[in-house]
C-alpha cells in the first residue's frame, strides 16, 4: 500500500445485500472495495491478487471463513479481520489461533467497523521497510540507537526495527498483529503488563474482562516460540494480573 493510493480491502460475505451495503459504506471511507461471496474465490482471490486487508465472514459456500484464513495465513502478510453473526467465544479463539488479526461480532456500526479498520491498517504500515523505528510498546519509546530496538531472552531474539523473530537462530514467521504483541511485551522486559494495558495499547480499546483475544494470540505466540505453555520460559501468566516476559539475556536492552 502506497501513501498515496487507498487501502484495497477485500470484503468476502455471501449475503449479497449486505455485501452492497458494508461496500459502498467503506468507499465512502476513501477504501477501496472488492467483494467475493465463496470461500474458495476468497482463497484464490486473496493469493493471486492480495489486499492490504481481509473482512472474513465465517459462514460462506465454498468453504468457511475458518478454511480461508488457515488456507492464505501462511503466505498473505496483511490483515486478516474476522466478521460474524456467531457471536461466540470458542468461534473467537479459533479464529485468532489461525492467524486472524480482530474478531468482530455482527451487527457492528459502521463507524465501529471502519475503526478496527483503520487500526489494522495503522499496525500493517509498519511493517514495510521505512526510516523510522517501529513505535515502541508499552513500555515507552525506546533508547540507545539499533540495539535498543532488540530484545533476546530465553533463546529468543526480537529485533523490531527489521521485525525479524528468530528462535535460537531459525526465523519464525509471525503475523503483524502477534508481533505487535510480542514486542509489546518484549519491550516491557521483566515487567506485568496488564491485559488492559495490552488492549488499549493494541487496539485502542478497554478491556471489559470479557475478551479473550490476547489471550488466544499469547497461546499461539507460545506454540510458534516454542514456549512450554504448562511451564512458559518467555511468556509466564501472572495470574489476575496479565503476561510478564521473561527478563533479557544479559545488558538490559531497552
Amino acid at each position: 500500500m502506497h501513501d498515496d493510493a487507498p487501502a484495497r480491502l477485500l470484503l468476502v460475505e455471501d449475503d449479497a445485500r449486505l455485501a452492497a451495503l458494508v461496500a459502498e459504506s467503506l468507499r465512502r471511507k476513501g477504501w477501496q472495495v472488492d467483494v467475493v461471496g465463496r470461500g474458495d474465490h476468497a482463497i484464490e482471490r486473496i493469493r493471486t491478487d492480495p489486499p492490504d486487508l481481509v473482512i472474513l465472514d465465517v459462514n460462506l459456500p465454498g468453504g468457511d471463513g475458518f478454511d480461508v484464513c488457515r488456507a492464505v495465513r501462511g503466505g498473505f502478510p496483511g490483515a486478516i479481520l474476522m466478521l460474524t453473526a456467531r457471536d461466540d467465544d470458542i468461534d473467537q479463539v479459533v479464529g485468532l489461533e489461525l492467524g486472524a488479526d480482530d474478531y468482530v461480532a455482527k451487527p457492528v456500526a459502521p463507524a465501529v467497523l471502519a475503526a478496527r479498520i483503520r487500526a489494522l491498517l495503522r499496525r500493517g504500515a509498519r511493517t514495510a521497510p521505512t526510516d523510522a523505528p517501529p513505535e515502541a510498546g508499552p513500555a515507552g519509546p525506546a533508547s540507545g540507537g539499533a540495539s535498543a530496538r532488540r530484545v533476546s531472552a530465553a533463546g529468543v531474539t526480537i529485533d523490531a526495527a527489521a521485525r525479524d523473530v528468530r528462535v535460537r537462530g531459525e526465523p519464525v514467521q509471525l503475523t503483524t498483529a502477534e508481533f505487535d504483541l510480542l514486542w509489546a511485551l518484549a519491550s516491557s522486559a521483566g515487567r506485568i503488563v496488564s491485559r488492559d494495558e495490552l488492549m488499549q495499547s493494541l487496539r485502542g480499546l478497554e478491556f471489559d474482562g470479557l475478551d479473550r483475544s490476547i489471550d488466544a494470540r499469547v497461546s499461539r505466540l507460545r506454540r510458534k516460540l516454542r514456549d512450554d505453555a504448562e511451564d512458559p520460559r518467555l511468556i509466564k501468566t501472572v495470574r489476575g494480573r496479565g503476561y510478564l516476559f521473561a527478563s533479557p539475556d544479559g545488558p538490559a536492552t531497552r
